[in-house]
């Protein structure tokens, strides 16, 4: 019997050694078979920093920069394969911690269907469903399955409802005399937190752009 002998790893190569364009590309393909693998499994999913550790091992190909500034683009990419394909995006079945899709994933959508999505998540969460119907996921219910919303939020919370306090009968207790009231203390005021400023896209790639306003793969 043969020996199998397992494929060496690539040699690493910084991101600036391959050019931005040729790294994307490389990452884009090694992404999909990682994608591809979640879609064959119901309610599966990759987070980004997974997604990240997988293609830049797979390629070879590395980068320092945060993953949530580039990995849209990576996205975008296997999204677009996908449409040339006939596909479901598998796109989205990749999430952050908190489980929401990538900041470019509704212009994708749009490059699909002409499209952009109102709320990203909400259309993630049915492309998921689609994703495992057409990769016929292991587990998947007989009925088809269910989408399932991925994003973290924060219900808003109702107070308690007050119990009534039972009616006085008169003459039933001796009445006090008033106590004058302390004044209040003032309420402090916390200082209003600062407005956070949207994530600028490029509008070639779809990747953020840094502070600098030129987009690392572009310009």
């Amino acid at each position: 019997m043969d020996d199998v002998t397992a494929k060496p790893a690539p040699a690493p190569r910084d991101v600036s050694e391959v050019g931005h364009a040729a790294a994307r590309t490389a990452w884009a393909e090694a992404a999909r078979p990682v994608l591809e693998e979640a879609a064959g499994r119901y309610r599966s999913l990759v987070r980004f920093k997974a997604l990240s550790d997988r293609i830049q091992a797979t390629t070879g190909i590395t980068t320092t920069r945060p993953v949530a500034t580039w990995i849209g683009g990576v996205l975008g990419d296997v999204a677009d394969g996908c449409v040339q394909r006939g596909e479901p995006l598998l796109s989205a079945l990749c999430v952050s911690a908190q489980g929401g899709v990538s900041d470019g994933y509704a212009a994708s959508v749009e490059r699909a269907s002409g499209v952009r999505p109102e709320d990203p998540d909400e259309h993630a969460a049915e492309e998921r469903l689609a994703c495992y119907r057409h990769w016929e996921a292991a587990g998947l219910p007989g009925d088809g399955g269910t989408a399932l919303r991925t994003a973290h939020f924060t219900p808003t919370r109702k107070a308690a409802p007050r119990t009534p306090a039972a009616p006085r009968t008169p003459g039933s207790s001796t009445p006090r005399a008033s106590t004058p009231r302390k004044a209040a203390a003032p309420k402090k005021v916390a200082p209003p937190k600062p407005e956070e400023k949207p994530v600028r896209l490029c509008p070639s790639c779809f990747t953020a752009v840094p502070a600098s306003g030129i987009c690392d793969y572009c310009d």
